[in-house]
């Protein structure tokens, strides 16, 4: 006998309901949350614009067919391209993404969360300038600041207890589902309509992270998110025009989400959505690298001075690490592209330990053809400790720690150079806003004349001004 499975639409699953309800109904009370939207708004352009001096990142920005112009369409910072919201997304959160330096959320997955602001700014832009074209209002910037707070929640509070790169998946599935989420919310879409949207998002298909590692690691990492957080605009829009939605895609037996692509788990949550993630959200400050090595490069430049004159008396050099570090970034043998280099934990340390600095030229085939760095690289020795590990997942420490010994030929040793926290960490805050700023004040300086960049610091460093500032005025400052 043949058994009939139900043809009953089933209600829609809780994970797509508790976005659909967090992005359309919480309110954001907290003003750190707020604050430090503010400053991730700042950091992230930044690191946009900086990108734009790499031709490997330039030559994907503009339209899919050149020279095309879209009137009251979104406007791409640092750049002359007015685009539809889509492309919009894909230019501004490529380069966000393209030198891996924007913010970081690490947790049982890793991501960036900040690569939502690609769709988020696309979005808000051209429903602004559209608004102003039919005599309406425009969206203000709090408006954005909200949206960044909202995706941030949503990736990072699902990629606390789950791991979608144990199964193979890569993080911006979770870039794709947050901007969804807002770029509905913000559209006006109903609530069956953003339910509809989000099960688009999963139903898509998904990113493997095959362009992230040994040794197939290329430059795709460096737009995935662009092109994930383009994709949650696009969806968005789809079912804006009623297109329908699959609300068991994450439960439904052998076609799910769950079954096909998470070895058949439901997801689990630490916590309810608020402002957590916004709150303890890691900035990348003092160098454009993965972000389990930020504190290995910090306690590379630490050493520096003791080591630069006996680079070639080096014996061996051990770095005590995390778990999280050494599954993604320990990786021996010939590096080929900037995006090898930026996620090798042994160069990270080699090239701040020789010259006393990292920056996104040094990942360029011009630095990395000095010996010494690769002479460096095999005398390094990655060896986990547990309790670094275990403090990576505390809720209450979230440290990255990562300790440098480095041994000479004629048996001395340095001190164990340690740092838990990287200077980005919600712990060194105080000291890490000031540096920010400057990183900030150092991004602009790449792009506009003086008056230009002067007027775009005081607006952000002014949070009431800046809330309250159209986001197309916005947007128009920062177009060359």
């Amino acid at each position: 006998m043949s058994s009939h499975i139900s043809n009953v639409r089933p209600k829609p699953d809780q994970v797509l309901l508790d976005i659909a309800d967090y992005v359309s109904k919480y309110k954001i009370k907290s003003a750190e949350a707020y604050d430090t939207a503010r400053l991730c708004l700042m950091d992230t352009l930044g690191c946009g614009l900086e990108a734009l001096e790499y031709p490997a990142c330039t030559k994907l920005m503009g339209p899919i067919v050149p020279g095309t112009v879209v009137p009251n369409g979104a406007k791409v910072p640092g750049t002359q391209f007015q685009l539809d919201p889509v492309q919009a997304a894909f230019n501004i959160g490529a380069m966000i993404r393209w030198l891996d330096f924007n913010d970081t959320w690490l947790a049982a997955e890793w991501g960036h969360p900040s690569d939502n602001l690609g769709g988020i700014l696309a979005c808000a832009d051209w429903l602004s300038r559209q608004a102003v074209a039919a005599g309406k209002p425009p969206l203000t910037m709090h408006a954005v600041l909200t949206g960044m707070i909202k995706a941030h929640e949503i990736q990072g509070c699902i990629a606390l207890e789950n791991s979608f790169n144990k199964v193979g998946l890569d993080h911006v599935v979770l870039v794709k589902v947050a901007t969804t989420a807002v770029a509905a919310n913000m559209l006006g879409l109903t609530r069956e309509e953003i339910l509809n949207a989000l099960s688009l998002a999963w139903v898509d298909g998904q990113s493997l992270r095959t362009y992230r590692h040994a040794p197939n690691t290329g430059s795709r990492k460096s737009w995935a998110a662009g092109d994930a957080t383009s994709r949650g605009v696009r969806l968005a829009l789809m079912a804006a025009k009623g297109e329908m939605g699959y609300p068991s895609v994450l439960t439904a037996p052998t076609w799910g989400f769950y079954d096909v692509l998470f070895k058949g788990k439901p997801f689990k949550f630490q916590r309810p959505y608020g402002s957590y993630v916004m709150e303890h959200v890691l900035f990348k400050i003092s160098f454009p690298a993965e972000f389990h090595a930020q504190t290995a490069a910090e306690c590379a430049m630490t050493l520096h001075p003791q080591v630069k004159d006996r680079i070639a008396d080096i014996k061996k050099i051990t770095i005590r690490t995390h778990q999280s570090a050494i599954r993604i970034i320990d990786k021996k043998g010939p590096l080929s592209n900037p995006a090898d280099r930026d996620h090798c934990i042994q160069y990270m340390v080699a090239v701040p330990l020789i010259f006393g600095r990292l920056t996104a030229g040094d990942y360029e085939d011009a630095v990395a053809a000095d010996p010494r760095i690769d002479a460096l690289r095999d005398k390094m020795v990655c060896v986990e400790d547990k309790t670094f590990s275990r403090d990576y997942h505390d809720p209450d420490k979230r440290s990255i720690a990562n300790a440098i010994t480095v041994e000479f030929k004629d048996g001395k040793k340095t001190a164990e150079v340690v740092v838990e926290y990287p200077i980005g960490h919600r712990r060194r805050r105080k000291d890490g806003v000031p540096l920010l700023v400057e990183k900030f004040k150092t991004n602009l300086a790449r792009r506009f004349p003086e008056k230009q960049r002067k007027a775009i610091l005081a607006l952000c460093q002014d949070a009431k001004r800046l809330e309250a500032t159209p986001v197309n005025e916005f947007v128009d400052l920062f177009v060359i």
